[in-house]
């Protein structure tokens, strides 16, 4: 994976474990405590996650869009961002260099 997506990719992993956190406290203790600390690391996570692929050049308007997703949206940007398609022209330049 690119340098330049290692934010990105922290952050949209951060995101993804808060939400499960948040879900599950949510199913069984419900502790405030849980929740207080939680739930800002989730909106926090989720908004840089979005700030982060607005702000990539090689973004494109599905990725973009997809950020917008809680929980899930970073790791489908992710996904996006570094399908097959872009790994595969990688490799190639690599090889040929």
């Amino acid at each position: 994976m690119p340098a330049h997506l290692r934010p990105l990719r922290i952050a949209a992993h951060a995101e993804l474990v808060s939400l499960v956190v948040l879900l599950g406290n949510l199913a069984t203790a419900h502790l405030r405590p849980v929740s207080s600390l939680t739930g800002p690391a989730h909106g926090c996570a989720h908004l840089f996650v979005v700030g982060a692929t607005w702000r990539l050049k090689g973004a494109n308007s599905t990725a973009r869009a997809a950020a917008f997703l809680p929980g899930v949206g970073g790791l489908l940007a992710l996904r996006l961002l570094t399908g097959p398609d872009t790994t595969r022209r990688h490799t190639e330049k690599a090889t040929r260099s």
